[in-house]
């Protein structure tokens, strides 16, 4: 039997980007929707729960960066969509370069060393 890949634990910070991200390509989604797709989407298990991901929906609405609203999801569930305002667009295009300076750099010293 295979052994199982561990679980990525993501970087203080990359949750917001890649939860603006996801908002900003696929549209409003709601929390479980949003678990659901980044799971999907990612080549390693990821370690994301309704522990880390409410925070940070929570955390980014209160910058201004998310908006959520109530609605109905496919199952005919009351759930909070999540969607990127204004503000949040801005800060996605802030935070998507500083994480391609910080990754260049990273690469850069591992490549030295």
């Amino acid at each position: 039997m295979p052994s199982e890949e561990p679980r990525v634990e993501l970087l203080q910070g990359t949750l917001d980007l890649i939860v603006l991200r996801a908002l900003s390509t696929m549209g409003p989604l709601h929390a479980y929707a949003l678990a659901t797709r980044l799971e999907q989407v990612s080549d390693h298990p990821l370690a994301l729960n309704q522990g880390t991901l409410y925070p940070a929906l929570v955390r980014l609405e209160q910058k201004g960066w998310i908006k959520g609203s109530w609605g109905k999801t496919d199952n005919n569930r009351e759930a909070k969509f999540y969607a990127l305002t204004k503000a949040g667009e801005s800060a996605l295009a802030d935070k998507v370069e500083s994480w391609r300076r910080l990754a260049g750099l990273v690469d850069k010293l591992l490549l030295e060393f």
